[in-house]
């Protein structure tokens, strides 16, 4: 594609961060795109926020076993510091100097889903987030195998109780038919098969780590995906990544995210092959689709829907508004639909076009209006400072296609911008 122009940045700016960044913008114009995309891909270290406060296990999880009034009081704690927790991520995301990395730890929040609301231990879900953030350009096959060890995922979905006396399918059935090879490429003995080698991966109740009872665990052969052996969870997920439906799937989900809500088959299962014989590298992945023609043709841009975090965090880090609290930032993406650390189930946010409906469009209008308000107030736009830059400069910054209602007449970069956030063109990326 050559070097990069200013319209081109900001596409790989927007697809890769959170908010089309001025500055990261200007730092890719005039590179070549594979000097740019890897610039992305090698973000540089950087320290997260301290995580907050947070009841540790041993403490918490014994009042969820006993009386009422205990269970009770354990609810609450968690209720509050979820909140607390939630919190840190979107000062995390507002503040960090990586927004890819953000980006990305969300997505993996989003394929491996697990909730306040359910497992009740904040301390769980933040180790999760560290986790994903670990793995977040990694291994898959790696983040495949260390999910099914984690606690929080454990208690989510209840793999924390499977023994071989009470056998519980939910990882196993979830594992199968979300994480990896998806329905149609398994059958209920495959689900049962799982279940067994799974036996005995446990919680600890006395510190919250993971630890496998090897009392607990179901012997025998079983026959998995055409498979037979004395097969532990290990194996699972092995012969799982093995199974070629599972590179596409996650493929497909890449795609969906950062390419276009209509997936190409066909290079779907070239990038999955390539996954594949990679041992599933994210990183190799993201180069193949940051460097690829789909990402950049232009019939493909503009069909993505921002999600919550998206626009409200987002146009915070892109234009220098006075922003909401935390607490009200925390409740408007509550209100579109995206509750961090609480997606609505184990499939997680549906994304793409559900993101919108008639109620969370105008909860989205609202706040870009609320926020660009000061604009047309003389005293309280004099701290709002834009590029000094041609019009036509501002609407490829802000819009990834031309806007769909006609332009203010009036002369003023901010009168501009408040038309730009307020054109439907500023909810697709």
């Amino acid at each position: 594609m050559g070097l990069l122009a200013f319209k081109d940045a900001a596409h790989l700016v927007s697809r890769t961060g959170l908010g089309a960044e001025w500055d990261a913008i200007k730092h890719l114009e005039g590179r070549s795109t594979q000097d740019a995309v890897e610039w992305v891909l090698h973000p540089k270290p950087e320290a997260l926020k301290p995580a907050p406060a947070m009841t540790p296990w041993l403490k918490l999880e014994p009042m969820r076993l006993t009386d009422m009034k205990s269970r009770n009081s354990a609810w609450a704690i968690s209720q509050r510091e979820g909140k607390n927790l939630q919190a840190w991520w979107v000062e995390q995301m507002l503040t960090t100097k990586t927004p890819f990395l953000e980006r990305m730890t969300l997505f993996w929040h989003n394929h491996f889903t697990s909730s306040i609301q359910k497992t009740l231990q904040p301390s769980l879900l933040h180790q999760q987030n560290l986790l994903f953030r670990r793995y977040a350009l990694g291994s898959f096959a790696e983040l495949l195998q260390a999910i099914a060890r984690d606690p929080a995922m454990l208690m989510y979905l209840d793999g924390h109780q499977n023994n071989k006396n009470q056998p519980n399918e939910n990882f196993a059935r979830e594992l199968l038919e979300l994480f990896t090879i998806g329905r149609g490429h398994y059958r209920e003995t495959d689900v049962k098969a799982a279940t067994q080698a799974f036996t005995g991966w446990r919680v600890d109740h006395q510190t919250g780590k993971f630890v496998i009872r090897t009392d607990e665990h179901t012997e025998g052969q079983v026959t998995f995906l055409g498979k037979t052996g004395h097969f532990k969870g290990d194996d699972i997920v092995k012969l799982l990544l093995a199974h070629p439906r599972t590179a596409e799937r996650l493929t497909e989900k890449f795609w969906l995210a950062f390419v276009s809500n209509r997936p190409d088959p066909a290079l779907i299962r070239v990038w999955a092959q390539q996954l594949q014989q990679s041992n599933y590298d994210i990183k190799g992945l993201m180069r193949t689709v940051l460097n690829s023609e789909a990402f950049w043709a232009s019939a493909n841009r503009g069909t993505l829907v921002k999600s919550p975090v998206e626009l409200v965090l987002g146009t915070v880090r892109m234009l220098p508004y006075p922003r909401e609290s935390t607490q009200e930032m925390l409740n408007l993406c509550r209100l579109l639909g995206q509750e961090l650390f609480d997606p609505p189930n184990v499939k997680g946010w549906a994304g793409g076009e559900h993101w919108i409906s008639t109620q969370t469009l105008l909860v989205r209008n609202a706040y870009l209006s609320k926020l660009s308000r000061g604009n047309l107030n003389e005293k309280v736009a004099n701290g709002v400072k834009l590029p000094d830059v041609p019009a036509e400069q501002l609407v490829e910054w802000l819009l990834p296609v031309k806007p769909l209602k006609p332009l203010p007449q009036a002369p003023g970069a901010l009168r501009l911008v408040r038309a730009l956030l307020l054109d439907p063109a500023f909810q697709v990326s």
